[in-house]
C-alpha cells in the first residue's frame, strides 16, 4: 500500500521516516514503553535505525503492518505547510490474517494524558475501516497494563476476556486482555453484513 498520512484536530499521523530515528530512540527508553510493549530491551540506537528504515517501509510495502509516526500539528503559520510538533506517539496496525487485524501503540511518557493517543486510535480505526474494509480491529494488552486498556475503552474498543498465554513476551507467554471494535461502533457501514449471534 502507498503510505498514508492522517490528520485530526491536533494531530499528524503519517509513516516514521529515517528522520524519525533519534525521537524514537529517545522515547522507547522509556520503562514503561520496553515493559508493557514488545519493544526490544535495552532498546538501542540500532533499534531505531532498523525499526525506521527496514521494519516500516517493508511493513508498508508488504501489507503487513502499517506504523504510523504520530506528531502533533504545527501551529498555523509556523514552519511552513510541512512543519510538524513533536513525537507524542505510535501506532501501527498488523494484518495477521483476513480474519485478524491488531492495533497496537505507545505514547511518549511526556505526553500523555493528553488525550492524543485515544485520538489517534480514532483515527487509525476509522482510516482501516473506511479505506481497508476490514471488518473488526482487535486490541490486546498483557494483563495490567492499564493505560493501554483505559485507551482502547475510551476509543470505543470492548474488551471481550482474557486470553490465557496471549501473549508473548521476551520469552515467556502471558495472560492478555483482548477487546475489539467494529465499524457500527463508530457509525460506520461495515464492508460485510455482521450478524451477531443474539440477532439469531
Amino acid at each position: 500500500m502507498e503510505p498514508t498520512t492522517l490528520t485530526t484536530d491536533r494531530l499528524v499521523l503519517r509513516p516514521f521516516r529515517p528522520a524519525d530515528e533519534e525521537e524514537v530512540h529517545a522515547a522507547a527508553q522509556d520503562p514503561d514503553i520496553q515493559r508493557w510493549t514488545q519493544v526490544p530491551s535495552p532498546y538501542e540506537r540500532t533499534h531505531a535505525h532498523t525499526f525506521v528504515n527496514e521494519i516500516v517501509p517493508t511493513g508498508w510495502r508488504e501489507d503487513t503492518a502499517y506504523p504510523f509516526a504520530v506528531r502533533l500539528r504545527a501551529a498555523d503559520g509556523e514552519g511552513g505547510a510541512d512543519a510538524e510538533g513533536p513525537l507524542v506517539a505510535a501506532i501501527g496496525v498488523h494484518l495477521h490474517t483476513a480474519e485478524s487485524t491488531e492495533v497496537g501503540y505507545w505514547a511518549v511518557k511526556e505526553h500523555r494524558g493528553n488525550g492524543y493517543m485515544t485520538e489517534a486510535v480514532l483515527a487509525v480505526a476509522r482510516w482501516v475501516f473506511t479505506e481497508l474494509g476490514i471488518v473488526r480491529l482487535e486490541w490486546r494488552a498483557e494483563v495490567g497494563n492499564a493505560g493501554s486498556r483505559a485507551v482502547a475503552e475510551k476509543a470505543g474498543f470492548r474488551v471481550e476476556g482474557l486470553l490465557r498465554a496471549g501473549i508473548l513476551q521476551r520469552g515467556t507467554a502471558r495472560d492478555c486482555w483482548i477487546g475489539a471494535l467494529l465499524p457500527e461502533d463508530l457509525d460506520l457501514t461495515p464492508s460485510l453484513p455482521y450478524l451477531p449471534a443474539a440477532g439469531r
